[in-house]
């Protein structure tokens, strides 16, 4: 394939990127609406991401037909840039942890021809800097390699402020409250620069794992994957936060219950940690007009039928937290 059926296929790309249904959801006290972010392409949030790393790198020669991406993550966005990868005929080689889940590690060696899993734990008792580590290795023995560094690539905040955050903008003539799960901090930062621009006194709340190292929280083995990190993401300092609300994991999982039984959602752990984050923060409620509030449901919660949905495993945690 030549450089420009290249460019072709990747301009392609961005036409999947359609609005994702905004509903409403009854929450006493609050006028609370979800966008489902599931509906994308190949199934989360990280596809606005994924589709925008990838055009900007290709747009400006950094991925040719030769390019070997490399990627560190154990969930949506690995799971993104392998079905991009296919799409545009690349190699991709994720590399994972052991905390993965199940359906994520499936996935992704039934599409990538290599798998990367690390296994020893870094300083914080984590997995990132040895996944870190890893990238840079094969970053240094595979020519051509292409690093697509959610972590500090500016095009994963540029893909939500000019995707996601428009959306938002687009479907509210009021918005009171954004919460927003930060992991990469690429969503906050794209959809908070997008939103303080059309509802200048909306405030920001980011939400994070107990456990997780983003703001400043004691550390703590966490075991439920899609929000938090064991270190600061730079995008986070591109982020306009008003807030911050720390979830522990045993109200994530409460709270994606409570979606499912009570709102009709089978959505994933990060959605649940934020939604138990907004409870938490309206405790009480807002004295005069009710608030609009928001918050994105990143995925769906298949991949975490083995988890947060199986009550022996909520049992073994419950123990550890015990």
């Amino acid at each position: 394939m030549s450089c420009n059926n290249l460019m072709e296929r990747v301009g392609g790309l961005t036409s999947l990127l359609r609005p994702t249904p905004v509903v409403p959801l009854d929450l006493d006290g609050i006028r609370l609406f979800t966008k489902l972010e599931y509906h994308n392409p190949f199934g989360s949030l990280k596809d606005r991401s994924a589709i925008w790393v990838l055009k900007g790198a290709i747009e400006r020669g950094e991925i040719t037909p030769d390019t070997t991406l490399v990627e560190s993550s154990s969930g949506n966005f690995a799971s993104a840039i392998a079905f991009l990868a296919r799409v545009l005929d690349l190699k991709f080689i994720p590399v994972i942890e052991p905390n993965i889940n199940e359906a994520y590690e499936t996935l992704l060696r039934s599409t990538c021809e290599t798998v990367v899993k690390v296994e020893e734990r870094d300083a914080t008792g984590g997995f990132l800097a040895t996944r870190l580590s890893k990238v840079r290795q094969l970053l240094s023995e595979i020519p051509g390699a292409f690093w697509t560094n959610q972590y500090e690539n500016l095009d994963n905040m540029r893909g939500h402020y000019e995707v996601t955050g428009a959306e938002i903008c687009d479907a509210f003539d009021r918005l009171d409250y954004v919460f927003i799960g930060v992991s990469t901090g690429g969503t906050i930062a794209g959809v908070s620069q997008r939103v303080k621009e059309r509802f200048p006194d909306v405030k920001v709340i980011a939400v994070d794992a107990e456990g997780s190292a983003i703001f400043d929280s004691p550390p703590k083995t966490r075991f439920i994957p899609g929000l938090g990190s064991s270190m600061k993401p730079p995008l986070v300092a591109n982020a306009i936060i008003d807030d911050v609300v720390i979830v522990p994991e045993l109200e994530t999982i409460e709270s994606c219950h409570e979606l499912l039984h009570e709102h009709g959602l089978f959505v994933g752990g990060s959605s649940g940690t934020v939604f138990a984050a907004i409870k938490k923060f309206f405790k009480r409620a807002p004295a005069g007009r009710a608030p609009n509030v928001l918050f994105l449901c990143a995925d769906r919660g298949t991949a975490y039928v083995n988890t947060v949905y199986n009550s022996e495993w909520v049992e073994k945690l419950r123990h550890c937290a015990d």
